[in-house]
């Protein structure tokens, strides 16, 4: 056993993991910004919002995640893993983990299948242009970070 696990076991966490208060605020944050974009209005501090269907990567339990997306043509979205922390935040392991189970539900609007690609190079560095001109503070946030954010790219399947 490592010592990670032994202090997972101990009730300690890794450093850079949220408590339990902010799991906890973190859940009931995304449960209220979810029924708001079921109910039709999808923005969220200026963003606009959808809901990303993942399937746990470990347990294979159904997720949602309410995630800002920026428009990519007429019928394409795009997300950024930006989640705080050093590394990126669960949906994104989740996402590729299964990415054929992926769907979206735009306000209002029932779940749409969709597949998703992560942009690197060129393509990433284009999208990550139109997102940072979009959202500055998104751009704050990764110029803080030691990561590089993932972009990915949702097609409707």
């Amino acid at each position: 056993m490592d010592i990670n696990s032994q202090d997972q076991q101990a009730g300690k966490r890794k450093p850079g993991t949220p408590g339990a208060f902010s799991r906890w605020m973190q859940r009931t944050m995304n449960g209220r910004i979810s029924r708001k974009i079921r109910r039709g209005r999808g923005e969220f501090m200026g963003m606009d919002v959808l809901i990303l269907n993942t399937v746990g990567r470990r347990s294979g339990q159904p997720r949602e995640t309410p995630v800002a997306w920026f428009a990519d043509g007429a019928d394409a979205w795009l997300i950024v893993g930006s989640g705080g922390g050093s590394q990126h935040p669960d949906w994104h392991a989740n996402l590729m983990a299964y990415p054929d189970r992926a769907s979206i539900e735009l306000p209002g609007r029932d779940a749409m299948p969709v597949t998703p690609h992560r942009l690197d190079g060129a393509d990433r560095e284009r999208a990550w242009q139109r997102i940072a001109a979009a959202q500055p503070r998104i751009a704050k946030y990764q110029s803080k970070s030691d990561r590089e954010y993932p972009v990915i790219r949702l097609t409707p399947r």
